[in-house]
């Protein structure tokens, strides 16, 4: 990828040709966040949705100030469902607790699944112990994928209280769901954590067993009797 210099990058991100633009928004990789965001808010509204995915993604792990509001906005507003879990997921990358509130109105309000399973997930990114109700909401959701987020975010959080909701997964068909449990409960120190990773250190899938075996380890290694 040629280097280029902030004027050389800003003019190449009004390049007609999408390629040029795309490798000028990749340059500001290494650009600190207070130069690279103004390149980056040049492309929000371009034509191309890849190209605009980059950008939201830029700005989640560029932040500045501003980052929190323009993705807020891009959130409850922007008609392309992709876009809109972009900013959610940017919104995690960024472990602001202000975004609790926008992220739980995308997961009740939106109406497109990957929007609320993107919001799931950046409710456990920003660790912050208010989601789980919202977390526990998206347990009882027909989506698997979003039953997997919420166990894997109630883990983020650290919800003890969790465990005795999340233990009916084990018996989940779908062995992602179950490795997203063990994964989980290596995070949520309690003995029923122990008896139900040790039920899974022997499931019949391999990632499953492994992760169980993982997170027995971690809970030892943190002081838990494994009796």
């Amino acid at each position: 990828m040629p280097i280029l210099n902030i004027q050389e990058i800003s003019t190449q991100l009004e390049s007609p040709n999408l390629r040029d633009r795309m490798v000028a928004l990749a340059c500001l990789r290494d650009v600190p966040a207070e130069e690279a965001v103004p390149l980056i808010k040049k492309v929000l509204d371009d034509d191309s949705l890849q190209l605009r995915s980059m950008a939201i993604f830029a700005l989640g792990v560029k932040p500045t100030p501003e980052c929190y509001s323009i993705l807020v906005k891009i959130l409850e507003t922007d008609p392309d469902y992709g876009i809109r879990a972009d900013a959610a997921g940017a919104l995690g990358y960024l472990g602001d607790h202000r975004a609790l509130e926008p992220l739980s109105r995308a997961f009740y309000e939106d109406t497109d699944w990957l929007v609320r399973f993107s919001a799931a997930v950046s409710l456990g990114n920003i660790k912050d112990i208010r989601a789980r109700e919202i977390l526990y909401k998206a347990l009882e959701s027909q989506e698997v994928v979003i039953q997997q987020a919420a166990i894997a975010a109630l883990g983020e959080i650290k919800d003890i209280d969790a465990v005795d909701r999340i233990l009916r997964f084990a018996q989940s068909e779908d062995w992602l769901v179950r490795q997203r449990l063990a994964e989980t409960l290596g995070h949520l120190p309690t003995p029923k954590s122990i008896s139900a990773l040790k039920y899974l250190e022997k499931d019949a899938h391999q990632h499953v067993a492994q992760a169980a075996k993982i997170s027995l380890q971690r809970l030892k290694e943190a002081g838990m009797s494994m009796n």
